[in-house]
């Protein structure tokens, strides 16, 4: 039995020596387990491919996968995916956050018969923002993948089979969101309690920018829902239109004299037309990410790949 941890590398030069460590101390421990570390360099402007390089070059069991440029965390984890040969698959931060310590945890509850087993966190060491980011991706997949009354959250560390990682990577187009690509593939998951730690050093990659870029990949590579709640919203609105405009005549019939003020029609005007606006701008990205993806736009593009004293180049 073989495992795969794959880690996206940025700006991580002072952790991930820390995070190998505790993978191979760990695997030690279980000596019926063969093992390889896909470390992924997205692009990151520090010197993290340097110290991948001198890694993988001193053993066999770590592969290091140069990225020509920043293409993103979920786009960096497919490329490890598409370079890994474990029968069972790990993936987990270069920060020292997710304790590699615990994977046998994971490994455990997976082969009681789940697909995928996450790693839940009963209290997690994270910035308000980035727990609102959280709770916020968690509604959202539930709602794009009809999931109700689970309230157990995943996380960036998680476990899958083999068959699982398969399908994933026949995903090509430019925009993976990785919990969407495991939900389509099984709802056999599994969870875990395991404790959250602290940064090992530096701050989260993901600001807001980034987390709406996640979030619009999510909402449109694999669903049409926000379509349709825009449809609902607009019958809403169309709605109230009505109303309120029944609401106007009788008024008007009752007491005749009054003037009628222009500070509701312009609120009413300004809802409608920014519901409009960011309809449009829904349905602009739906058709901007198609005509990407007909262009065939990259998901990610190798510079190399070292391991021991191979080194291949694209």
């Amino acid at each position: 039995m073989k495992l795969s941890f794959v880690i996206p590398c940025y700006r991580s030069e002072k952790t991930i020596t820390k995070v190998i460590k505790e993978i191979k101390d760990t695997m030690e421990t279980r000596s019926e387990y063969d093992y390889e570390i896909i470390l992924v360099n997205d692009g990151s402007p520090d010197k993290v491919w340097s110290v991948i390089y001198k890694e993988a070059t001193k053993d066999d069991h770590i592969v290091g996968i140069n990225l020509a440029k920043n293409f993103g965390q979920h786009c960096a984890l497919m490329a490890g995916y598409n370079n890994c040969t474990g029968n069972y698959v790990v993936s987990l931060d270069d920060d020292g956050q997710t304790p590699a310590c615990d994977v046998f945890k994971l490994v455990d509850e997976l082969e009681k018969g789940y697909d995928v087993v996450y790693a839940s966190y009963p209290e997690t060491h994270q910035n308000a923002f980035r727990r609102w980011g959280s709770d916020f991706a968690k509604k959202m997949s539930d709602y794009m993948f009809d999931i109700k009354g689970d309230d157990r959250k995943g996380s960036s560390y998680y476990i899958c089979k083999r068959f699982v990682i398969d399908e994933m990577i026949k995903y090509n187009h430019s925009f993976p969101y990785i919990a969407g690509l495991l939900l389509r593939v099984t709802r056999n998951v599994g969870f875990v309690n395991i404790e959250h730690r602290d940064r090992l050093e530096g701050t989260s990659g993901y600001n807001l920018k980034s987390l709406i870029s996640l979030w619009l990949n999510g909402f449109t590579a694999f669903s049409i829902k926000p379509l349709e709640l825009g449809a609902y919203i607009g019958f809403f609105t169309a709605l109230l239109g009505f109303v309120y405009a029944i609401y106007t005549i009788i008024k008007r019939i009752i007491t005749p004299n009054v003037i009628e003020g222009w500070s509701s029609l312009i609120s009413i005007v300004l809802i409608i037309g920014g519901v409009l606006m960011i309809m449009l701008g829904l349905v602009g990205e739906y058709i901007g990410r198609i005509y990407i993806c007909i262009n065939n736009s990259p998901q990610f593009v190798i510079k190399e790949i070292i391991q021991t004293d191979c080194i291949k180049r694209k």
